[in-house]
């Protein structure tokens, strides 16, 4: 009986870290910053040559001094697949190119005059910032929280997303500025395994993404930002 008993709890020490991680739902804010200007069809035949320019950012408020540049392997998964599906928005950009910033950057001359010689080759620039921003304070709140109540009561875990972009002509002269902006609250509780399924964080953090890289792109070509020789 006692081999018993011993048994069911290495099996319980073992399955309740996997419980806490599978056992929640994440739901997703609206984007704050959201185009809501008149759905127009471009007419614009001038074709363009845009370069993209990606850097992502992560900060644990309360930890990390300043936002911390991001690694190749830090960056949201599958961003590349986000980006080729927002560019169907754009129908005056015939070439585009890219450059993603990674903190080795600061320490890699060739890199850095690779970024400026595709800027000097491209008759746009539009310099996207993501922010992944979490609360230490709150997060460990809510560990100890959930540890304490054996994930029984629901606890709220929440990321904000936020995205700049900066799009300059071939002088380097600032056109326009986008910024948007979303949370996502992931909820955990032994009870909601069931709704995990339906509500996944994966999901509801590609959505955020996707969203903000089709809205900037298309208030981009709604407003015919792409013109050359603009005064």
């Amino acid at each position: 009986m006692e081999m018993k008993r011993n048994y069911f709890q290495l099996i319980m020490v073992v399955l309740l870290p996997v419980m806490v991680l599978w056992n929640c739902a994440a739901f997703r804010s609206e984007i704050k910053g959201k185009f809501s200007g008149p759905q127009k069809i471009s007419s614009s035949k001038e074709k363009v040559s845009l370069l993209f320019v990606f850097s992502h950012y992560r900060q644990v408020k309360g930890y990390d001094a300043i936002p911390k540049l991001a690694n190749k392997n830090q960056r949201v998964s599958d961003f590349d697949d986000f980006l080729r599906d927002a560019l169907k928005e754009f129908k005056s950009v015939e070439n585009y190119a890219t450059f993603t910033e990674y903190p080795s950057d600061v320490n890699n001359p060739q890199r850095r005059a690779k970024k400026d010689s595709l800027i000097n080759t491209n008759d746009f620039t539009l310099k996207i910032e993501f922010k992944e921003e979490i609360s230490f304070t709150k997060y460990m709140l809510g560990g100890i929280f959930s540890t304490l109540s054996a994930t029984l009561l629901p606890v709220p875990y929440t990321r904000t997303y936020a995205v700049k972009a900066q799009l300059f002509n071939d002088q380097g002269k600032l056109v326009n500025t986008y910024t948007r902006q979303a949370s996502i609250t992931k909820w955990v509780e032994l009870l909601l395994i069931f709704a995990y399924p339906f509500y996944p964080e994966r999901k509801e953090i590609e959505s955020v993404y996707l969203e903000f890289l089709h809205d900037i792109f298309k208030q981009i070509e709604q407003e015919k930002a792409l013109v050359k020789n603009q005064s």
